[in-house]
């Protein structure tokens, strides 16, 4: 049967970060912020059709925040894609979302949203902050982008594959050898349009190569600007998440604000 979201060409889906459900360091307010955000995504004019989530949905890797993330998504009445953050336990996110692979292994994979590949690469390096990509994670890449080279691509992943200028921020992230491999490999398969990430609880867009990336706010709380700081600040900025349109052969991205 062929899809007939494939057939208009287009694809409208919306990604959140960060829920950190069950987290107290920057308020006990983590579960109302996804509500008010899945709220949010609700009022759109335009239903999307698929959630993607990207990492650090609970904050203790326990079973009862994934299930307080996986009944708020329900409500948006859209098909779920998450990929695992560095808060987040592979094996325990299994148990409560419909992943590929089993127990502890990496979680990736890809999706077809209408007219856009998805593809979900897992960046994390099991009970560190910091991302990483092993040789192996950068085969599946290189070869899952081969097997669809005229399909327009989404990339997403939970670190940013880009340096950010933030000295905190950068501590934790991808090794700059990490990034260098994942970019030499996009350079060789024009048809991913951007790279997604979450991570770093804000907005911050960016270019690797001739491909845009960009990060999305967090449902829970958002970090400060500050270049120079080696610790992190939180503020009172309200919850936020991404929209991605995929039209006529143009992804764009809009973030939206949600009340707190």
């Amino acid at each position: 049967m062929t899809d007939p979201l494939a057939l208009r060409g287009s694809s409208i889906f919306v990604q959140l970060s960060d829920p950190h459900v069950g987290a107290v360091w920057a308020g006990d307010h983590s579960v109302g912020a996804l509500t008010s955000t899945v709220d949010a995504v609700l009022q759109l004019p335009d239903r999307p059709d698929a959630v993607l989530v990207t990492g650090d949905l609970a904050d203790h890797a326990a079973d009862d925040e994934y299930e307080i993330v996986r009944h708020e998504l329900a409500r948006i009445g859209a098909p779920l894609y998450v990929l695992p953050g560095n808060h987040d336990d592979r094996s325990t996110m299994r148990r409560h979302f419909d992943l590929p692979g089993r127990g502890g292994a990496a979680v990736q994979y890809s999706v077809d949203v209408g007219a856009l590949r998805l593809l979900l690469l897992d960046s994390t390096r099991p009970g560190e902050a910091r991302g990483e990509f092993p040789r192996e994670r950068l085969a599946w890449l290189e070869s899952t982008l081969a097997e669809a080279p005229d399909r327009p691509t989404l990339v997403a992943l939970h670190h940013p594959p880009f340096r950010t200028g933030s000295a905190a921020w950068d501590q934790i992230g991808l090794p700059a050898s990490d990034r260098a491999a994942f970019a030499a490999i996009l350079a060789c398969h024009p048809q991913v349009r951007c790279v997604v990430a979450g991570h770093v609880h804000r907005t911050i867009a960016a270019q690797l190569g001739a491909r845009p990336a960009m990060t999305v706010p967090s449902t829970y709380v958002q970090a400060r600007l500050d270049l120079t700081s080696d610790e992190i600040a939180f503020g009172d900025d309200p919850p936020g998440f991404a929209v991605h349109v995929f039209s006529d052969g143009t992804l764009t991205s809009h973030v939206q604000l949600a009340n707190p």
